[in-house]
């Protein structure tokens, strides 16, 4: 029997004894199955799921948080921008939560709103959610840490502090400095003398750690470490930022904050007759889609959001199900450094440097794919 042909229109929905009937088991295993229970057979799950499909069972999520005392939905705090970073981690979260079987409500922020997180999650506890996630990005004066604010459900920040106190505390999306630091490494091993360093609004905490990476690179090399140039992420700043940067004829290699920026500086550079990569080498962050297709192509950083997501909404459901056990490990977030043409050895320099990474250079045309790096090493 087909999907959809078990029951007319006219029919009631199906329930879980329905489902029990048709596969052949008890309600009690139904509901197992559906729970994601142990002790449940990969057959006799198989059959339920299968079973639930024919018949077009859906759970009934109200009824199960009567029974259980929980919602089954989780809140997402997080600006409300269109930003390439901060939305694809919100499209990610999305994902994953509607995978979990999780409904999900988000409340945006506002910069410039110091109590805009607290306010936030308050609304979100009384919507009686059972878990929140905070996406929030700034560090607003007077909002980082307010300890006198504290939340009984399980709390999960992505890439920041958590501006809350909770029992089930728990983080992910950190290592935006080990990313940076790979960046900047891939510069030196090149054979550039130091690299400059065009930074996003250092009121955003991604900033503050790419910085933070840029500047541990080149001490540990023990390279001079520039002047920071301070952008806004948009490709204007990234020009003007260019215009400043290509006055400078010691300048060879530019680590930019993001994309966007970097986008802007090549721009700028290129007018005022600074060629890339050949007079200056530029690399991005975030591997937005364009990237692969600007002239030249860039060489960025990819952030894993996707990764971020899954292995944070992961842990905040296992608390959220099992509050008394111990919080799931976390792992390291993947560092992929993508290397494109806007990157080669300084003119000094006739042959590439001997660096750890040897990736191929991709021609950056829209018909032949870029070539990543194959799993670019942490840091020294």
């Amino acid at each position: 029997m087909s999907r959809g042909t078990a029951r007319s229109s006219n029919t009631a929905a199906p329930r879980s004894v329905d489902v029990a009937r048709l596969a052949g088991v008890s309600q009690k295993t139904v509901s197992r199955v559906f729970n994601d229970e142990q002790y449940v057979s990969a057959d006799v799950r198989r059959r339920v799921l299968e079973a639930a499909e024919e018949l077009g069972y859906r759970r009934n999520n109200a009824a199960r948080a009567l029974a259980s005392g929980r919602t089954r939905s989780i809140g997402v705090v997080t600006l409300g921008t269109a930003l390439y970073g901060p939305a694809s981690l919100l499209m990610g979260v999305e994902r994953v939560v509607r995978d979990t079987g999780y409904a999900l409500r988000v409340v945006n922020t506002v910069e410039g709103d110091a109590a805009g997180v607290t306010g936030a999650v308050s609304s979100l506890l009384d919507q009686g959610v059972d878990g929140i996630v905070i996406s929030e990005p700034i560090d607003e004066e007077g909002a980082e840490g307010d300890a006198s604010f504290r939340i009984d459900v399980p709390v999960l920040a992505l890439g920041a502090p958590l501006p809350v106190t909770s029992p089930q505390a728990l983080t992910a999306g950190g290592g935006a400095d080990l990313m940076a630091h790979t960046a900047v490494e891939h510069l030196l091993d090149l054979g550039h003398v130091t690299v400059h360093h065009l930074a996003g609004p250092q009121r955003w905490y991604a900033a503050r750690d790419r910085l933070e990476g840029w500047q541990a690179a080149l001490t540990a090399h023990g390279r001079d470490v520039p002047p920071v140039v301070e952008g806004d992420w948009s490709a204007a700043s990234g020009y003007r930022a260019g215009r400043e940067l290509a006055e400078d004829g010691d300048v060879t290699a530019v680590f930019a904050a993001n994309d966007d920026m970097a986008i802007g500086l090549i721009r700028a550079l290129t007018e005022a007759g600074r060629r890339v990569p050949e007079d200056v080498s530029v690399v991005g962050f975030d591997d937005t889609p364009v990237a692969a297709y600007v002239t030249p192509p860039l060489t960025t950083v990819r952030q894993p959001f996707d990764a971020v997501a899954q292995e944070g909404l992961k842990r905040l459901v296992h608390a959220i199900e099992n509050p008394s056990a111990d919080p799931l490990p976390t792992s390291d977030p993947p560092i992929d450094l993508i290397i494109r043409a806007s990157t080669a050895p300084p003119l000094s320099r006739t042959t590439p440097a001997r660096g750890r990474r040897t990736a191929s250079r991709s021609s950056g045309g829209a018909d032949q794919p870029p070539l990543q790096n194959g799993g670019a090493s942490t840091p020294r």
